[in-house]
């Protein structure tokens, strides 16, 4: 059984949470960069970490593992955000995603991809866009545009705009 909208070989970002392992379809991805110091905005979701300066832009910066709903980890030496790409229908938004290490570049065939569980009403699979089979392990493949909401996304700009003003 295939995923719409898989056709073709997709080459996919993947990188660990905890024990789980996740993917983001490598157009999505700007850079992959080592974790480096954040600034924290007042009054943001737990999830937010803060912001950084990435070559004069301030990009916000979301802790996956909180965003997900698993437990706040420390930073490691492999600790690192990805600078991801987000469509929603008002344009694009670029923010950080901090995954506790990046383990490879993978290419899936639509045969290697089923589509995302559906798991009774209680819970969110719409932000999975497949799940992706690698020798006998499972890899989570997320639809990045659908992981936040068009209201976080705002918040998320909105923090950055004020960062932005503060530092012009």
């Amino acid at each position: 059984m295939s995923v719409p909208g898989i056709t073709e070989s997709t080459q996919f970002l993947t990188f660990h949470l905890a024990q789980e392992v996740f993917a983001i379809d490598i157009s999505k991805i700007k850079e992959v960069l080592e974790f480096t110091s954040l600034t924290k905005i007042p009054r943001t979701p737990d999830f937010m970490c803060g912001v950084i300066n990435l070559r004069g832009s301030v990009v916000p910066v979301v802790d996956m593992r909180l965003k997900f709903g698993m437990t706040k980890s420390e930073k490691t030496v492999n600790t690192c955000i990805i600078i991801i790409d987000v469509t929603q229908e008002d344009g694009t938004t670029v923010i950080g995603a901090m995954a506790d290490s990046v383990k490879e570049v993978m290419e899936l065939d639509p045969g290697q991809i089923e589509p995302a569980p559906k798991i009774g009403t209680g819970l969110r699979t719409d932000f999975i866009r497949g799940m992706g089979k690698q020798g006998n392990q499972f890899v989570i493949l997320l639809d990045t545009d659908k992981v936040f909401s068009a209201a976080e996304l705002s918040l998320l700009a909105e923090a950055g705009a004020k960062m932005n003003a503060k530092t012009s």
